[in-house]
């Protein structure tokens, strides 16, 4: 934080944005992060470039994304992995 804290807020939403995404929240937390957020992106590659964005200016470390996948999409991969024969190295 240090001696001029300041609300980044409106500079997030603006970048997420003009990405073409959407943010739900953005929380401070306790723990491994210090600040969480959850966004709608049109796409992994404007994540991606979010992400690159922020990663190359230096200010942002320890960032990680993940990818939320809707439980109809999870049970629609857990019907194709049935389809799929995959043979383990070794056997």
């Amino acid at each position: 934080m240090g001696s001029s804290p300041e609300d980044r807020t409106g500079v997030l939403k603006s970048i997420v944005e003009a990405a073409g995404g959407k943010v739900i929240t953005l929380d401070y937390c306790f723990g491994e992060f210090d600040v969480v957020g959850v966004l709608e992106m049109p796409d992994n590659t404007a994540m991606t470039s979010l992400a690159m964005a922020f990663g190359a200016s230096g200010t942002v470390a320890n960032m990680r994304t993940i990818v939320l996948i809707s439980t109809a999409d999870g049970f629609a991969a857990a019907q194709k992995a049935k389809e799929i024969s995959y043979r383990p190295p070794g056997q």
